[in-house]
């Protein structure tokens, strides 16, 4: 057996117990396998399915072009354990025990991947009609919805909301999108970035309303706070996540503003032995200065190879991993393909290339004279370039920036 898979002085294997069996846990466990390490591994899923990719089910799983989204994981061959259909419950760092409905799982490391769950709307629970769109069982509840070409409220502009609101129009229903905000993606972009989105809705077909905060929702309509009376035979909410962490309360594992697990640079928790990865935990980034919380698949994908690599060097004495990406997303919305890397946040000053009321453009987002984040929208070519100039702190030319013909890595500085 390898030594890295030994517990220091104890010459037995660790059993590594990830929670969480969406992206950020399977990738975990499987780079563990990647990486060599070859001790026990279980990975716990509170979903009775085999682990799945989420980003399908706002599209193809919708639509019913395709049945499902299971990752192309052979589990059995690498010698992964599944404990799925199985909800965790709690964490006991001091018996390094977590509790489940099923009893307590023993480990000697534990990952938190436990993802992001869907803020609610207050009031909609339990009437008739109204739906989320986060899981598996959610797509395939709200398929059949699509097909009878239904009146639809979708409540919320974000990703989630535009991207439903696609396939449903797609699905050929009838689309009213309301937005507390004055414009889409309000919380995720600069209100010039996001301004000319506004316009995709009603090409597409989609009435926005936007100023439009819902007072209650009840069978058949949702009704705004001006008195207006939406008509919906179904409601599909889409109003935000908050990591999915209340199982935590009590453990010792420190918890952020947003209830997110408070990882260091190296994804560990404030519990030793204790990871976190994934939509449930941020991270400290020294690319920008402050903690990022990022609920995008790109870095479910990343960040296990952080983790798995600084469980397997724990044990042989090698130095931490950090973790500092170029976090990067993507949206296939109203028949445009929109892509951001990097974080605007850190930026002073934002330059255009092409015509915002065209099918492709792109906002880059500078700090002095290095590019830190950038938004793509029918130019995938920019963002390739971008995510890699970003990553590498080259110096931009803001002039040459701005010619929509010249490519972004001959616009050095």
């Amino acid at each position: 057996m390898s030594e890295q898979t030994r517990e220091q002085g104890t010459g037995q294997p660790r059993r590594v117990v990830v929670v969480g069996a969406g992206m950020a846990g399977v990738q975990t466990a499987v780079a563990l396998r990647e990486q060599g390490f070859t001790g026990p591994v279980t990975l716990i899923g509170a979903e009775p399915h085999q682990p799945y990719d989420r980003p399908p089910l706002s599209k193809a799983v919708l639509l019913g072009t395709a049945e499902g989204s299971a990752l192309d994981v052979d589990f059995e061959g690498l010698g992964i354990e599944l404990l799925l259909g199985r909800e965790v419950t709690g964490l006991r760092p001091a018996d390094r025990e977590l509790d489940t409905e099923a009893g307590p799982v023993p480990y000697d490391v534990l990952v938190l991947a436990t993802g992001a769950e869907p803020v609610r709307l207050p009031g909609a629970e339990g009437v008739p009609g109204v739906h989320l769109l986060r899981t598996l069982d959610d797509a395939e509840r709200l398929r059949p919805v699509l097909a009878r070409q239904h009146e639809i409220v979708v409540v919320g502009a974000g990703w989630i909301g535009a991207e439903f609101a696609t396939a449903a129009r797609e699905a050929g229903c009838a689309v009213t999108v309301v937005e507390a905000a004055d414009r889409p993606l309000a919380g995720a972009l600069p209100a010039e970035a996001a301004a000319p989105m506004t316009a995709w809705y009603a090409d597409s077909g989609v009435e926005l309303r936007t100023h439009a905060r819902v007072e209650r929702v009840e069978p058949g309509a949702v009704l705004l706070d001006d008195g207006t009376r939406v008509p919906a035979d179904a409601v599909v909410v889409g109003i935000g996540a908050r990591p999915a962490t209340r199982w935590l309360a009590g453990s010792g594992v420190e918890l952020g503003a947003h209830g997110e697990v408070v990882a260091d640079a190296h994804l560990s928790t404030s519990v030793p032995g204790v990871h976190a990865v994934g939509d449930c935990a941020s991270f400290p980034s020294g690319r920008y200065g402050e903690r990022l919380l990022v609920h995008h698949w790109d870095n479910a994908l990343q960040g296990p190879r952080t983790v798995a690599a600084n469980i397997i060097g724990a044990a042989t004495g090698e130095p931490p991993v950090v973790y500092d990406p170029v976090p990067y997303f993507w949206s296939e919305q109203f028949g445009r393909f929109v892509q951001y890397a990097g974080h605007h946040a850190a930026a002073d000053r934002a330059v255009w290339r092409g015509d915002p009321a065209g099918p492709a453009w792109t906002v880059c987002w500078l700090r002095g004279d290095r590019l830190v984040a950038i938004l793509a929208v029918g130019r995938p070519r920019d963002l390739a370039q971008g995510r890699r100039l970003i990553e590498a702190g080259t110096p931009m030319d803001a002039e040459l920036l701005a010619d929509p013909a010249r490519p972004l890595k001959k616009a050095v500085g």
